[in-house]
């Protein structure tokens, strides 16, 4: 689940880093590098998230 009142980590992350999301007031979701949290977030609308999120649940992103 995204949080408004904070960023979060993937539950499949391990504790590692990776990357953390924020759902933003305006609906936007925030992404930014674990690693270098001081850097300003990545912005994406609604729809290229869930295009994304979809895009890993059926294989297409195969983090290569």
């Amino acid at each position: 689940m995204i949080s408004h009142d904070r960023f979060r980590k993937s539950s499949f992350s391990g504790g590692g880093s990776c990357v953390e999301v924020r759902l933003l007031p305006d609906g936007h979701i925030a992404v930014r590098d674990s690693k270098q949290p001081s850097l300003p977030p990545n912005h994406y609308t609604p729809s290229a998230w869930t295009a994304f999120l979809e895009g890993i649940r059926t294989g297409e992103f195969d983090g290569e």
